[in-house]
């Protein structure tokens, strides 16, 4: 029986009209040539990308680690050989409800209630004569022989590297001994207390709400140390405490306002500590050996400028 010939024209016309007889790879290889995959088909060119579970893994060795960083601003004061740095977070601990610490000398740094590292870091820089914590800024205090280009880089970096590493800045020990290394008080001085009669009571309360703020503001801050035949005594700190116009403060701010709200209070005086009158005696006999030398007006009396004592 004779097999019947197709010629290649008709079996390619046959071939076109079934699909079904088509070789599969050559449909393949014309898909890959002709035709674009989306990226949801199922050509193995083209697949949806798969969801991996993420999991930590250690930095690997020699891997450099970024250092954490903090914003410190710095404030001058009227007390033009004090500077104000603003850490922008709390510096002194809750449990130190005086709200501010100061110190004088590098041993009151290590001395009972509050021994403080950072104070004690930054009073080893020279020229520095005094550290004062606030609830949220230090005040650092220079002699004014000492160039602030040669102290503020240097305690700028301190102050950062300290605050970055989360360590306390101060510390509370007991205090067997008796002994007070630090200036300022356990509790507030103007906190209300039931022992306080009207007029101190009316007093504290002025001077909590009037004026503490502007004195904070500059850097310092104000102790209540009494009101006896009508005197207020006041201790300033801080900033203020070694400030040229901390008198002219004194007199013709805090006194005037105290004098015009409550008619018992007739002045205002400072007080000082023991090292602080030693200090000022010194430098009073300091000043008239100047005058002997160089004639009246070698020593003239500064008023820092930007204060609101200051009048140009």
């Amino acid at each position: 029986m004779a097999t019947p010939s197709i010629s290649r024209s008709a079996l390619r016309a046959v071939v076109r009209a079934t699909p079904s007889l088509r070789p599969q790879s050559t449909r393949a290889a014309s898909r890959c040539l002709h035709q674009r995959a989306t990226p949801i088909s199922s050509s193995p060119l083209h697949q949806r990308p798969r969801v991996q579970q993420w999991s930590p893994s250690a930095p690997l060795a020699g891997t450099r680690q970024e250092k954490r960083t903090m914003f410190i601003q710095t404030e001058s004061t009227p007390n033009p050989d004090a500077l104000k740095f603003n850490p922008n977070q709390r510096v002194l601990p809750d449990t130190i409800s005086s709200g501010s610490l100061e110190y004088l000398s590098p041993r009151s740094t290590l001395a009972p209630p509050h021994p403080s590292p950072l104070a004690a870091q930054l009073l080893n820089i020279d020229g520095v004569t005094s550290v004062f914590f606030g609830v949220d800024y230090i005040t650092v205090t220079k002699d004014s022989a000492t160039p602030w280009a040669h102290v503020k880089p240097e305690a700028f970096a301190i102050i950062n590297e300290y605050m970055v590493s989360g360590q306390p800045t101060v510390n509370t020990v007991e205090d067997r001994a008796g002994e007070a290394g630090q200036g300022g008080t356990e509790t507030d001085s103007l906190a209300y207390s039931e022992d306080d009669d009207e007029v101190v009571g009316m007093i504290k309360e002025l001077l909590e709400t009037r004026i503490r703020p502007a004195i904070q503001e500059d850097g310092g801050d104000i102790e209540f140390r009494g009101f006896t035949d009508g005197q207020v005594l006041l201790k300033l700190r801080g900033a203020c405490r070694t400030c040229d116009s901390s008198t002219v403060t004194l007199k013709n701010g805090i006194e005037s306002m105290l004098m015009h709200y409550i008619e018992e209070v007739q002045g205002v005086q400072q007080i000082m500590d023991e090292e602080e009158e030693v200090a000022l005696k010194e430098f009073a006999k300091f000043e008239e050996k100047l005058k002997q030398q160089k004639g009246p007006d070698a020593v003239k009396g500064t008023v820092g400028k930007g204060s609101l004592d200051f009048v140009e």
